[in-house]
């Protein structure tokens, strides 16, 4: 007969400076499969804590028990073909690390990032305190925003597009103008984003301190329009404000593009720090898969915040629309 305990794993969402992360941070929480949030202390942390390392005393993982039978291997191998378990597990995922960034500056872990017991969490913890307090104090007071850019389809081929009326040429004629307009038109419209693009690259550049680029999204994330520009920026907490008013702003002059600014989100994409970004996807090309039980204790970045996140990402993906899990709905 096996006992409660052996039933269980250690679910881990996130790292944080303990002084920054009070109990009542996680009251009504609700986390993966409904079940209960809880701080996982270090055991003490080292005599010169936050001294040259930037953490604030102590670090904590946050965490609750999830069913074995839901987390290990063979169980993980086919959630992951489940969208439905997929998007659940990653919302929820997400609503924690969310919570917890409006108290405290939070390092996300990847969903699905088990562990065997407490034990052994706190036991990855320990073993990796160093680098994910030089991880926190990079990112402490700020947060990320995200900023995407789509064309505005018209139908209209646009001013001059069809130079001859087609009644006047032949059918092979009128078509092939047709798409000579159409190419034009589409050329014109890129151009138009290009120029939007670097106005709001440099004005977005004043207001933060890293941008991430990602891939564009596509097909139902996208609805009709195209996205072309998905970016991600980190933002000193101070600079919010300014920041979203001057992209706004910048990309007020330009027809035939829309510009979404969303944030602030807990800092995803800033996971893996600059110097190390070269490297992270052989990184997570190491970690990824399911059934990581003892998962990686060294988190990493996603490689776009869009849709669930395998095991092993650094969060969930852009929210499924920031929310995209975290945007259902950075």
């Amino acid at each position: 007969m096996t006992s409660a305990a052996e039933d269980v794993l250690t679910y881990v969402y996130a790292v944080v400076p303990r002084a920054q992360a009070p109990h009542e941070a996680l009251a009504g929480i609700a986390g993966v499969l409904g079940s209960p949030v809880r701080y996982l202390d270090e055991p003490e942390p080292p005599a010169d804590a936050g001294a040259g390392d930037g953490a604030q005393g102590s670090l904590a993982f946050v965490v609750s028990a999830v069913p074995r039978r839901d987390f290990d291997e063979a169980a993980l191998k086919d959630h992951f073909e489940d969208l439905d378990w997929l998007e659940s597990v990653a919302r929820a995922h997400h609503d924690v690390v969310q919570t917890l960034a409006g108290h405290a500056t939070v390092l996300p872990l990847r969903m699905a990032t088990v562990y065997e017991d407490d034990a052994r969490a706190r036991e990855a913890l320990v073993r990796r305190r160093a680098a994910f307090a030089e991880r926190l104090a990079r990112l402490e007071a700020q947060t990320e925003f995200g900023v995407k850019m789509y064309l505005v389809r018209s139908d209209a081929a646009g001013p001059g597009a069809e130079p001859a009326p087609e009644a006047a040429l032949s059918p092979g004629k009128a078509y092939l103008q047709r798409r000579k307009a159409h190419r034009h038109a589409q050329e014109a419209v890129h151009a138009q984003a290009r120029l939007a693009a670097e106005a709001i690259e440099a004005a977005a550049a004043r207001h933060a301190s890293q941008r991430v680029r990602h891939a564009a999204q596509s097909g139902a994330l996208t609805g009709p329009e195209e996205n072309v520009l998905n970016d991600a920026y980190l933002v000193p907490d101070d600079l919010a404000e300014t920041f979203r008013a001057a992209v706004t702003d910048a990309a007020r002059d330009f027809t035939g593009v829309r510009v979404d600014v969303t944030g602030p989100w807990a800092p995803y994409s800033f996971v893996t720090p600059p110097d190390e970004a070269e490297e992270a996807p052989d990184e997570r090309d190491a970690m990824d898969g399911p059934g990581d039980r003892d998962a990686p204790d060294t988190p990493t970045a996603p490689d776009t915040p869009t849709g669930p996140a395998a095991p092993g990402s650094a969060g969930p993906a852009e929210p499924p629309a920031r929310p995209d899990i975290r945007r259902t709905a950075p």
